[in-house]
């Protein structure tokens, strides 16, 4: 099988379900950015800090895997059987950060990205979970996205937040803390 198919030679896309649109459309936006997170997911596994995470990590690609084939098919169109996220898939996450939370110094100023390499993938990538959650919600006002979807993105930008604390903590790496300027 070729990976080059020169179809979107273009600018035009095809999305599950045949609909031809721009590449520069917002959803072709939304699953790209899920991508990109997926990648930066990627990233965080592979550091050595996270190999007991990692079947964790890999889990959370799959979902992210599951979230980006909702995105690219064509609600009014697509008749292809898409994999679903669930409300547990949500729970873990909620049930992760609450693990982590219970061995974490309690939170109480707000804390800057870095201290550590590997702490910082963990911060880019919530960044750009949080930039997925946001287009997708502006994909949801002009085009039906599944609530779990929203939902997922927002707490695993959470969970992300949580695991670059656990991994500070982990690599006995200082927390860098944001002092405002009076």
């Amino acid at each position: 099988m070729k990976i080059y198919t020169k179809t979107g030679d273009q600018g035009l896309t095809s999305l599950i379900g045949g609909t031809r649109v721009p590449k520069s459309s917002l959803r072709i936006d939304c699953y790209g950015t899920v991508d990109e997170l997926n990648s930066y997911i990627g990233l965080v596994r592979d550091q050595d800090v996270n190999v007991a995470r990692r079947p964790l990590l890999k889990e959370i690609q799959d979902r992210l895997f599951t979230i980006g084939a909702s995105l690219a098919s064509d609600p009014e169109k697509s008749k292809m059987k898409i994999p679903d996220l669930h409300a547990e898939d949500v729970t873990l996450l909620e049930q992760q950060m609450d693990q982590m939370n219970a061995v974490l110094p309690e939170l109480r100023v707000f804390v800057l990205p870095g201290g550590h390499q590997s702490v910082s993938f963990a911060h880019v990538a919530r960044c750009i979970c949080r930039r997925a959650e946001r287009l997708v919600i502006q994909l949801r006002e002009e085009s039906f996205v599944a609530d779990l979807v929203v939902m997922y993105l927002n707490r695993l930008s959470d969970f992300l937040f949580v695991l670059s604390r656990q991994m500070a903590h982990d690599l006995d790496a200082e927390e860098v803390t944001w002092q405002p300027r009076m």
